[in-house]
């Protein structure tokens, strides 16, 4: 909560608003599911056809999606790729088993019932929660962030959890494990030309240097590589060869931590 504290108003509105907006999308599917007996038979299902390692890359795209609005109205040199977005079947069955996971830390006992049952007791609890928010709760900024934040927050400690499980096989490797670029970020690099007023520049992969009128890759650190050096480099890993800015990538594991480092490097910048 300690970089939304620094927002300006401006900011705060209109992130408050973004999240506004995702959390009622949020709760209008978990409400869709809990109100059909088909929809909720097909989206348990397809939950629990789901091996432990799916379940937990299912939270951790949830959890990347969550984290993009955090970060999307800083001014950052490198702002997040758009995240991609989550097929219905997959957002219903997310919120389900969030959904759950909620309703058995407040009562173990209530899932202890039939799974036949499930549905008509999920539906009561999502009916009183839903009553309790347009109490007034949901009228501030606060009230808005707040369970937006917890569930990111709670998501957060479960992938970082267990993806260091290795049995799992979520492709999650050891420090230092190196992730390629994400291939739109490649994409969008821009092309510059060396000029004199940059004096004598090297590429650091090549060690040769970069001659006057060139055509050169601009990394968004603003460090110049050939072309011809740099798109093999970032086939293989996502950091800048002179200072290890970190590109986008497209592993979700990966991509998590990235953001979240930026989120916590922006709000002590900001707070110091």
């Amino acid at each position: 909560m300690t970089s939304l504290s620094i927002l300006s108003p401006s900011h705060l509105t209109n992130l408050t608003h973004t999240i506004l907006s995702i959390s009622h999308h949020h709760r209008r599917r978990l409400a869709a599911v809990l109100s059909s007996p088909t929809l909720f038979s097909l989206t348990l299902h397809h939950l629990l056809s789901l091996s432990l390692p799916q379940k937990i890359l299912l939270i951790a795209t949830h959890l990347l999606s969550l984290l993009h609005p955090l970060l999307l109205h800083r001014d950052h040199h490198n702002p997040p790729l758009s995240a991609a977005k989550m097929k219905l079947r997959d957002l219903d069955a997310v919120v389900l088993l969030l959904f759950l996971c909620e309703t058995h830390q407040l009562d173990p006992d209530v899932l202890e019932a039939s799974a036949d049952n499930w549905r008509e007791i999920l539906g009561n609890m999502c009916s009183d929660n839903m009553l309790n928010s347009i109490s007034g709760l949901w009228t501030c900024d606060a009230g808005i962030l707040m369970p937006y934040i917890e569930t990111l927050v709670r998501c957060k400690r479960f992938v970082d959890i267990m993806r260091n499980h290795n049995h799992l096989g979520l492709g999650v490797g050891k420090e230092g494990y190196e992730i390629p670029a994400a291939r739109a970020a490649v994409v969008a690099l821009r092309a510059v030309e060396v000029s004199n007023a940059a004096g004598e520049v090297e590429c650091v992969i090549c060690k040769e240097e970069m001659g006057e009128g060139r055509d050169v890759c601009e990394m968004p650190c603003q460090h110049l590589f050939h072309w011809k050096c740099i798109l093999p480099w970032l086939s293989k890993r996502n950091t800048c060869p002179f200072c290890r800015f970190q590109l986008p990538t497209d592993d979700v594991f990966s991509e998590i931590q990235r953001l979240w480092e930026i989120l916590v490097k922006t709000t002590e910048l900001d707070v110091a």
